[in-house]
């Protein structure tokens, strides 16, 4: 009996002498923050609120989110590296935060493989591309009507160096297609020019697109997945509209991320509940009305090799585009 209050009364000194041990045993016990590294009310910060509102539920503490874009995103990434590595302070990532970031930028602020402990790859909104209601009606005629008017057609994208406009540009050396990338300062700007007839085409996520395809005011020619989408299934895939051998795919995904030096007990804890989030028919359904859906790669294992394949994949692209930083 001695022996084990003496070594229990050994565990509670090392505990208190060491914060993060402390912290993984009795976490969590307040609110955590969700910090969303772009602006309110696009498909990342939809996505993020759907999550933290079912992970709150599975840890039985409120998830609060907090926007906080710029840079795009590497200043939320930045506010969440440099907090407590407790487990109170989430990084609600994207491709362009977790894979592009490193590949565009020569002096990075981060690593995000490096600098951040995963929790996981959740999913996302794949990407589409749509044109005004003037245009061809498939991706292949427009690629042929760009081919025969060199400098003719414009895209918008929401910016140099974001995954739609690193996409667009994949697309385009695979086609050889001549369109010329108009960056805008979000997705939105971009899609009001389309609809007005300023530029011929826009790159976005297929969510965005879908109120103002099915209006009548824009046309949706094809999604970038492997296949047809539930969600969508008269929408072609890129491949199908463009009539290539090979699928064509680039999904705005979403991952979850904590400080390197979180505990391993938090994070196992964070990466069961979001195991249960993520298998929850509801969230899943929701996500699925918002042309969005589940993919998880659960784990740090897991998320960190699925971020090293989205580098590889995007990086040879990203280099034949020269400085997308603007400097």
């Amino acid at each position: 009996m001695k022996r084990r209050v003496f070594i229990s009364s050994a565990a509670v000194a090392v505990a208190v002498s060491n914060p993060i041990i402390a912290t993984a045993q009795q976490w969590p016990a307040r609110p955590l923050r969700l910090v969303v590294p772009f602006p309110a009310g696009g498909p990342t910060d939809s996505f993020a609120r759907l999550y933290a509102s079912a992970l709150s539920v599975q840890l039985g503490q409120p998830v609060v989110v907090e926007n906080k874009p710029g840079a795009s995103g590497a200043l939320g990434a930045m506010d969440v590296r440099r907090s407590n590595p407790d487990g109170y302070s989430l990084l609600f990532g994207t491709a362009t935060t977790h894979a592009l970031y490193n590949l565009i930028q020569p002096q990075a602020q981060y690593n995000a493989l490096d600098d951040f402990a995963h929790v996981g790859v959740l999913g996302g909104a794949p990407v589409a591309f749509a044109v005004g209601m003037n245009m061809p009606r498939t991706l292949k005629t427009v690629i042929i009507a760009a081919r025969m008017n060199p400098g003719k057609y414009n895209y918008g994208s929401p910016g140099n160096g974001t995954l739609l406009h690193i996409a667009a540009e994949r697309l385009k050396q695979l086609v050889g297609a001549p369109i010329t990338h108009i960056p805008y300062k979000g997705a939105a700007p971009a899609m009001q020019d389309l609809i007005g007839g300023t530029i011929e085409m826009t790159v976005d996520t297929l969510g965005s697109l879908m109120p103002q395809h099915q209006a009548g005011r824009l046309r949706i020619l094809a999604v970038a997945s492997a296949k047809r989408l539930a969600a969508a299934p008269d929408i072609p895939t890129v491949a199908e509209s463009a009539d290539m051998d090979k699928p064509f795919e680039a999904m705005l995904w979403n991952a979850v991320s904590a400080p390197k030096e979180t505990p391993a007990a938090v994070l196992a804890t964070l990466t069961e509940a979001t195991r249960r989030v993520m298998q929850d028919p509801s969230v899943r359904s929701r996500l699925e009305v918002q042309s969005m859906f589940a993919n998880p790669h659960l784990g740090q294992a897991a998320a960190a090799a699925y971020i090293r394949a989205e580098q590889a994949k995007w990086k040879p692209i990203v280099a034949s585009l020269g400085n997308l930083t603007g400097n």
